[in-house]
């Protein structure tokens, strides 16, 4: 995929990854951010022209300060699509981008194409609390957000030894950067009351879950499908909440089985 940086005029400047022709569909990352390698973005650009920016405080991407709280991530999301010339894209959103994808479509409902949630924040059960990642060691991580924790590691770590205290740094200070950017939304739980604000939904909508999810379990999965009009759920087997890393041929069967 090739990379562009991309100004809005909130005067934030992201990274933004491109590929593939067709419909424009808008990829918003999780918490941690996009990997070294993200293999489900380039099955999703076989079908469809994707963007996948990055948050400001990940990667190259700048103006942090300029994002306080959930009104200000989705309306940067917009200012994203407005800055790229997109109009109605689909919005695909894992996890912390669910979250914003979803306030974004309740915000400007027909201008979205088709939505997907994929294990998406924003929702709190009191009988499945969401466990605190921002408490968490690195190896504590891998085992909340993934099916397989050994792959996952190496998945998050991009294969560097954190024997090593160089790489253990600079691992520690790159999450620490992405961390303090979700925290804004996410910290202390991740609940911005985005559930009086579902009824706004008029795109249709996927509901994408890893079965092995511990971090969000399935379990949100109905409550999200109660609170959106026609919401369909897949789910997805051997994966976790970093479903599209653990099962990308599975993700982007299921994307594209939906999105058509």
């Amino acid at each position: 995929m090739k990379a562009q940086l991309v100004d809005t005029r909130k005067g934030t400047r992201c990274r933004v990854l491109e590929a593939g022709s067709g419909a424009p569909l808008v990829f918003l990352h999780s918490a941690g951010g996009l990997l070294r390698d993200n293999p489900f973005l380039d099955r999703l650009a076989q079908h469809y022209h994707v963007f996948a920016p990055e948050w400001p405080g990940y990667g190259e991407s700048t103006g942090e300060e300029l994002l306080e709280d959930m009104l200000d991530f989705a309306l940067h999301g917009w200012d994203l699509v407005d800055a790229l010339g997109l109009r109605q894209p689909h919005l695909v959103g894992h996890s912390m981008g669910g979250m914003i994808a979803a306030e974004m479509a309740c915000l400007a409902p027909r201008e979205v194409g088709k939505l997907a949630l994929v294990a998406p924040a924003g929702l709190w059960m009191d009988e499945h609390p969401i466990p605190d990642i921002f408490a968490a060691l690195p190896y504590q991580l891998a085992e909340l957000l993934f099916h397989d924790p050994q792959a996952g590691q190496q998945l998050l770590t991009g294969g560097a030894d954190l024997s090593d205290m160089e790489a253990l740094k600079e691992f520690y200070l790159g999450t620490q950067r992405r961390l303090t950017m979700a925290g804004k939304i996410l910290f202390p739980i991740p609940n911005r009351r985005l559930s009086k604000r579902l009824y706004r939904l008029t795109a249709e909508t996927l509901l994408v879950w890893g079965t092995g999810d511990r971090l969000i379990v399935p379990a949100y999965a109905a409550r999200w499908k109660g609170l959106i009009p026609g919401a369909r759920v897949e789910l997805v087997d051997a994966a976790g909440h970093m479903l599209p890393y653990e099962q990308p041929e599975a993700f982007a069967r299921a994307l594209t089985g939906f999105l058509g």
